[in-house]
């Protein structure tokens, strides 16, 4: 039997500047996907550029390669990852004048 997790890793979190979710371990997941809820999204010209990371110790990170779309209105988002080890966080700039957004982050995970 396949095994499932869903996580609530940010509720209705304003992020001004960066957008950074807490590190969750998934090393026992096959794939995952990272779910960003954008409700509400202010500031002149306010865009979210956000990607998936990685890490080995759950401090130190890098970019997976895998991207959500540029974010420039509110709305539901989603990105896939297949290959990972044990830690996973979504990482990004909110980007504009004045730019905030208050957001969820939801992660699901599959072995």
């Amino acid at each position: 039997m396949r095994q499932f997790h869903a996580a609530a890793v940010e509720r209705r979190k304003y992020f001004k500047g960066t957008i950074s979710s807490h590190p969750m371990e998934a090393g026992w997941a096959g794939e995952a996907i990272f779910f960003l809820i954008v409700e509400e999204l202010t500031g002149k010209d306010a865009c979210v550029n956000a990607c998936v990371e990685i890490s080995p110790d759950g401090i130190n990170w890098i970019r997976e390669g895998a991207a959500f779309p540029l974010i420039s209105k509110p709305g539901h988002y989603f990105c896939k990852v297949s290959h990972f080890g044990n830690w996973l966080r979504i990482n990004g700039e909110i980007t504009g004048p004045e730019a905030e957004a208050k957001a969820s982050v939801h992660l699901h995970l599959k072995s």
